[in-house]
């Protein structure tokens, strides 16, 4: 194993019961993922000795696996440990771990992920233009786009989400001219007002909508 190569992978937490059935399992396929260099650090916690952490880290059940930014609980495989490891620290991984957290209904969480940093919000602006991204995803996308109203960071991309309002899927268009006018920024106006001929009849009424929103 190169050591070098290891030191810029992603380190790994791991919490484990002692009766856990499952645990021994995925502590194997960690330290596989070790020995092959695709994590790096392995810190492993029984949380019967340590429950002050499992507390700490809101963890309710074992096996808990944090992996870089990713957070799974449960039986999971070596191979799919493996992907969430190449995926830590790349936007498309990011986006993945968002769209796990906002299928499931973990809107708070993905929240969180969003608003740490600039890498955030670009993941979500990637799931959100992604045309095969699921109805429930979208959903959490939304709720997500409406917390951050009028904040800096939904100001940030409006450039991009003009370019969005371009968008071959109507569905798309609709949904990143709301979320202009979510941003309140005056330069979004250019983008939504062209919408306002739109072929889609329920995108022009959302500009419509957005205008009078952004006061244009």
């Amino acid at each position: 194993m190169n050591l070098d190569n290891r030191k810029s992978q992603p380190d790994v937490l791991m919490l484990k019961g002692t009766n856990c059935p499952y645990c021994p399992r995925v502590l194997q396929s960690l330290q596989e993922l070790q020995e092959s260099g695709q994590i790096g650090k392995l810190e492993i916690v029984n949380i019967e000795e340590n429950p002050e952490l499992a507390k700490e880290l809101g963890v309710r059940t074992v096996p808990w696996v944090r992996i870089g930014p990713y957070e799974l609980d449960g039986l999971r495989s070596t191979a799919e440990l493996g992907e969430w490891a190449d995926r830590a620290g790349s936007t498309a991984g990011l986006s993945k771990w968002l769209d796990e957290l906002l299928g499931s209904g973990r809107i708070s969480e993905a929240f969180d992920q969003v608003t740490a940093g600039q890498s955030g919000i670009d993941a979500l602006l990637e799931l959100f233009a992604d045309e095969d991204t699921r109805l429930n995803t979208r959903i959490g996308i939304s709720a997500i786009m409406e917390d951050l109203q009028g904040s800096e960071q939904l100001r940030s991309i409006v450039e991009r989400l003009g370019n969005l309002t371009r968008h071959s899927d109507s569905h798309i268009r609709g949904d990143a001219c709301h979320y202009l006018a979510l941003s309140g920024d005056a330069g979004a106006v250019a983008w939504v007002r062209p919408l306002l001929d739109d072929a889609d009849a329920g995108v022009r009424e959302i500009a419509r909508d957005s205008l009078e929103m952004l006061g244009g």
